[in-house]
């Protein structure tokens, strides 16, 4: 019922690990599918090792969780042999996300995390709280994500899938971008730009000042995303943003996402999250009589 093909790979369910949540080593991540999800994504992977931003770096509310870790990681280098690991822990599918400063580094990192047993990469040019190191994010720019997916393409030995951003007004053109460029995918989408303030300290609360803004409040966010860009491309989309319940996960398929990916759900319901959400799927399409999730794929764009 839940079996779910995307890019020529098979998954027991569409639910996927959001890169950076806690998949950091390749036990974590296989750990992961055994509380129920249907494939991974590594945290964001950079050339050289990054130690990320200053405490406070995360909070959340009931409503929303707010984030600048600064893409903390140990490097292509050191990510290999975790993502070795993981593949000898799991047979569940693994994409390997990859950040950095240029489209030449791009390609530079996309390279040396093809030499490590990865499904696909997952190219992440939209991270909202990095902007001090890396200035404007490149999901602003179809020229930068032209350039960055051709780059990477022609270094990837794996499909590629291009993560945009919900702060690009203009989201469907980014991926229409993309999808000339080469993306076998799009993940839509990362955190939105976000700041809280302690009125008692009169500053705001994480260090770095802004962060990215994800749990339910991104959620009707991320579902307008997903359904613009389903309406614009013809390649499939990992809707992310604000799943915490079977009956999101639902809406991101029916809003036109063949994946779905969470992350901020484990805050709300603890790494169990997953398999629930797999089981509120199940138990919603049973009750609906819903055979399989083709049936439901974009239906929001037809009813």
């Amino acid at each position: 019922m839940l079996h779910t093909t995307f890019l020529n790979k098979t998954f027991s369910n569409p639910i996927v690990l959001a890169s950076g949540i806690l998949g950091v080593t390749g036990a974590s991540l296989a750990h992961m599918v055994e509380n129920g999800c249907g494939g991974v994504t590594t945290k964001s992977i950079s050339l050289e090792p990054r130690p990320g931003h200053k405490n406070p770096t995360m909070m959340g509310t009931d409503d929303y969780f707010l984030n600048a870790v600064g893409l903390s990681n140990p490097g292509v280098a050191n990510a290999l042999p975790e993502i070795a690991k993981f593949h000898s822990l799991s047979t569940a599918p693994i994409i390997a996300s990859i950040f950095a400063g240029t489209a030449d580094e791009f390609g530079e990192v996309a390279e040396h995390i093809c030499a490590s047993p990865i499904d696909f990469i997952e190219v992440n040019i939209s991270c909202p709280n990095v902007g001090k190191e890396f200035g404007t994010p490149f999901a602003y720019s179809t020229t930068a994500i032209e350039a960055i997916t051709k780059i990477v393409k022609s270094k990837s030995t794996v499909p590629i899938i291009i993560k945009l951003s919900p702060n690009a007004w203009n989201i469907a053109e980014m991926a229409k971008a993309a999808e000339a460029a080469g993306a076998d995918a799009i993940t839509a989408v990362n955190t939105i730009s976000g700041l809280m303030i302690d009125i008692e300290s009169r500053r705001p609360i994480l260090a770095n000042k802004q962060g990215g803004v994800s749990g339910p409040a991104l959620l009707p966010i991320a579902l307008k995303c997903v359904y613009d860009i389903y309406a614009s491309v013809k390649i499939p989309i990992i809707g992310t943003g604000g799943v915490t319940t079977g009956r999101d996960a639902i809406a991101m398929i029916m809003a036109g996402a063949t994946l779905v990916g969470v992350g901020s759900a484990a805050y709300y319901r603890e790494k169990t999250c997953f398999a629930k959400i797999v089981a509120e799927m199940a138990e919603f399409m049973q009750t609906e009589n819903i055979k399989s999730l083709a049936e439901i794929r974009g239906a929001a764009h037809t009813n």
